[in-house]
């Protein structure tokens, strides 16, 4: 009987320590997702100035 309960109390302890590690699983992924999106953002405005930085190399070009 003994080592039935000490055995139960193993597995509690285990399936604790588990639910510990998917909580920090789930916040790192939510910052990851914040991180990306935020990096999908900045390379979006810098695509949009190098295009117009292009548009107006190109119409500088134009009137040499």
């Amino acid at each position: 009987m003994f080592w039935a309960m000490v055995a139960v109390a193993a597995s509690s302890v285990g399936l604790a320590v588990l639910a510990v590690f998917a909580v920090q699983v789930f916040v790192q992924a939510r910052r990851l997702g914040r991180q990306v999106a935020e990096s999908a953002q900045r390379i979006s405005r810098a695509a949009e100035e190098l295009e117009r930085a292009s548009v107006s190399a190109a119409r500088s070009a134009r009137s040499l």
